[in-house]
C-alpha cells in the first residue's frame, strides 16, 4: 500500500470517519465502523444516490427488503452452487490469495517493465482460463508457468487453486437442522427480483421501470484487505431496471453514462475514472462494464452496470412456481422482462471520495492536509467560530449556529487559535467557516472563509444563509 493510501487510512481514524470494528478487542478482520464524520458522509452519499435514482425518475420506485430471505432464493439465484472465488494458499506465509488477481498483478508488472508481448500472452491465457470448464486448474497452470511468487513472503510454494463459497450461513429458529439453514444475503438484488410484481402492482408501474434499494450485504471474503475496498459486511446501492426483451442494450447504454456522471457530479475528478469491460461475462449476462477509480494502490472497481437478461425472474418463476411474466397493455404481449442493473458499493464510494478529496498543500511555509469534498456531500457544511470567548461574541456565534442548523450540519468551535480551528475543519472537509470578531459587534458583518481558496470575505451576518446556499450551488472542483 502506498504512503498516500496509508495517510488516508490514518486520517479516516484520526478525524472520526472510519474505525476498525471491535478495536478494543483487537478488531475483527475486514469489518469497520463509521464514526461521527463518516456516518454524515455516508448519509450524504446515500441521499445523493437516492435523489439521482428515485426522485429524478418517475418510473423508479424504492424498496427496503429484508436481509434474511427464504433459502430457496439463493438456490434459484445460483449462489448456492456458483458463488465461489478461486483461491490459492502460500504454504510459507499461510496467506490466501485470489488466483485471478495474482495473475492480473503479474500482468501489470510485465507491462511496467515494458514486456508488452509477454503481458498480452499471459492476458490471453487468463481470459481463456476464466472461461475454461476446469477454471481452477487453468489458473494454477498460469501461476506455475509464469513462476508468480507470493506478494507477502516472496515464496514460490503454492497449494492448488480451489473454489470457496462466499456466503455466510446461519440457522433459523431454536432447532438446528438442515431445514432451518439460511444465509445472510450476499447481494441486495434478489430482494428486488422477488418483489417485482409487488412493487409493479402497488406503484402502478409499466415496463420500463426500475426498483432501487440501499442495504447491507455479507460475503465471507477469504482475502479481505485494502481497508474498506473489500469487506465482509458492506453496503450496496442497487437499481434493477426492467425492460422489454430486445431493448436492453439501449437501456444499458443510457445507465452506463448516467452512472459515470453521478460520480463526477459528486466532485470526483473525471481523469481518475475509467471503464473496464469484462473479459468474462457471468452466465446470466449479455453485457457488463465496470467503473473503476485510480486509487493510490491502483485501479479498482467501484460500480458495475450489467445487462442480466431475464435470468433472475425466469429462475424465480421456475423455483417458486409463481408467474413472473408481464402483460404489456400497449402490445398485448406477455413476456418475462429483461433487467439492466446498476450496482455501486457505498463503502467503496466513501473511500473514493476520501481519496479524491485529499490534498496536501503548503500554506505560509506550513503543510496542511485538506479534504476538498463537494459541499453537498461534506459531513459538516459550516464551521462557526467566535474569535474569543468574551465580549458577546459567543452569543452572536451561537445565534448564527442556531439559524444555520435548520438547513445544514454545522460545527461550533471556540477552542484554540482560529488558525488551528481552520486546520481542523480543513481535515474534516468543511467547505466554509464563519468567524465572529470585534468588527461583527460594530457593524454586524462576519468573515466567511472558503476552504479551497482560503479567501475570506465579509458579509452581513443576516445574509449568511443566502450567501452559503449560493456558494454551494455554484461550487466547482479544483485540480
Amino acid at each position: 500500500m502506498s504512503d498516500l493510501f496509508d495517510k488516508i487510512v490514518s486520517l479516516s481514524k484520526r478525524r472520526g470517519f472510519i474505525f476498525q470494528s471491535s478495536e478494543i478487542y483487537g478488531g475483527l478482520g475486514a469489518t469497520y465502523d463509521y464514526g461521527p464524520l463518516g456516518v454524515e458522509l455516508k448519509r450524504n452519499v446515500m441521499s445523493s444516490w437516492w435523489k439521482a435514482m428515485v426522485y429524478r425518475h418517475d418510473n423508479i420506485e424504492g424498496i427496503d427488503a429484508a436481509i434474511l430471505m427464504h433459502p430457496t432464493t439463493w438456490k434459484a439465484s445460483g449462489h448456492v452452487d456458483a458463488f465461489n472465488d478461486p483461491m490459492i494458499d502460500d504454504r510459507v506465509s499461510k496467506m490466501r490469495y485470489r488466483a485471478d488477481q495474482l495473475i492480473e498483478g503479474h500482468i501489470e508488472k510485465l507491462r511496467a517493465k515494458g514486456k508488452e508481448d509477454q503481458a498480452n500472452a499471459v492476458y490471453e491465457r487468463l481470459v481463456a482460463a476464466l472461461n475454461a470448464e476446469d477454471m481452477p486448474n487453468a489458473l494454477y497452470r498460469i501461476i506455475m508457468d509464469e513462476e508468480i511468487h507470493a506478494p507477502d513472503s516472496g515464496a514460490f510454494d503454492w497449494t492448488e487453486v480451489r473454489q470457496f463459497n462466499l456466503m455466510f450461513s446461519t440457522s433459523l429458529g431454536a432447532v438446528a437442522g438442515e431445514e432451518n439453514y439460511i444465509y445472510l444475503r450476499p447481494e441486495t438484488a434478489q430482494g428486488i427480483f422477488v418483489n417485482f410484481h409487488n412493487v409493479r402492482e402497488t406503484a402502478r408501474q409499466q415496463i420500463p421501470f426500475g426498483i432501487a434499494q440501499i442495504g447491507k450485504a455479507f460475503r465471507n471474503e477469504i482475502v479481505a484487505r485494502q481497508f474498506v475496498l473489500r469487506m465482509r459486511e458492506f453496503e450496496q446501492m442497487e437499481m434493477q431496471y426492467f425492460v422489454k426483451p430486445g431493448t436492453q442494450m439501449e437501456a444499458f447504454a443510457m445507465w452506463r453514462e448516467k452512472r459515470l456522471q453521478w460520480h463526477i457530479d459528486n466532485g470526483v475528478r473525471p481523469e481518475k475514472l475509467r471503464w473496464h469491460e469484462h473479459e468474462k461475462l457471468a452466465h446470466y449476462a449479455d453485457a457488463a462494464v465496470d467503473i473503476e477509480y485510480e486509487f493510490p494502490i491502483g485501479w479498482k472497481e467501484i460500480e458495475g452496470i450489467h445487462s442480466r437478461t431475464d435470468y433472475d425472474l425466469r429462475r424465480h418463476q421456475e423455483y417458486s412456481g409463481k408467474k413472473m411474466e408481464y402483460f404489456d397493455p400497449q402490445t398485448q404481449e406477455r413476456y418475462i422482462p429483461y433487467v439492466v442493473e446498476t450496482s455501486v458499493g457505498l463503502d467503496r464510494t466513501i473511500l473514493v471520495l476520501l481519496t479524491d478529496a485529499y490534498r496536501e498543500e503548503m500554506v505560509n511555509g506550513e503543510e496542511r492536509a485538506v479534504l476538498k469534498f463537494h459541499p453537498k456531500i461534506a459531513p459538516i457544511k459550516v464551521g462557526i467560530f467566535p474569535l474569543v470567548k468574551k465580549d458577546g461574541m459567543p452569543e452572536v456565534a451561537h445565534a448564527i449556529e442556531n439559524d444555520l442548523r435548520e438547513h445544514f450540519n454545522v460545527f461550533y468551535d471556540e477552542k484554540g487559535a482560529v488558525g488551528r480551528r481552520y486546520r481542523r475543519m480543513d481535515e474534516a472537509g468543511t467547505p466554509y467557516c464563519i468567524t465572529v470578531d470585534g468588527q461583527t459587534l460594530e457593524d454586524g458583518t462576519v468573515t466567511v472563509r472558503d476552504r479551497d481558496s482560503m479567501e475570506q470575505v465579509r458579509i452581513p451576518k443576516d445574509n449568511v444563509l443566502t450567501y452559503l446556499v449560493d456558494q454551494m450551488r455554484t461550487w466547482k472542483p479544483q485540480a
